[in-house]
């Protein structure tokens, strides 16, 4: 028996009728082609946050000043 859990998500008319003809002509379920969009969407989330950490350590530029810098030194 699977380990899956059941939920309800209700797509517009358009979204479904699109996964639908998209699940026919795929051989997939439209629960196996939500669930792998799912993954999809929480694997970028995981390297969002841990691209967030990395770049949590770099010092804090002041926009204004970082302006400032690039006229005197002639980049604008």
């Amino acid at each position: 028996m699977s380990s899956a859990k059941r939920a309800t998500v209700y797509f517009e008319p358009e979204i479904h009728r699109a996964l639908r003809l998209k699940a026919a002509t795929s051989d997939k379920s439209i629960s196996d082609m939500v669930n792998d969009a799912v993954k999809l969407t929480l694997a970028e989330d995981a390297e969002d946050l841990e691209a967030f950490e990395k770049r949590g350590r770099e010092p804090n530029l002041d926009f204004g000043q970082f302006v400032k810098a690039l006229k005197r030194r002639g980049k604008l």
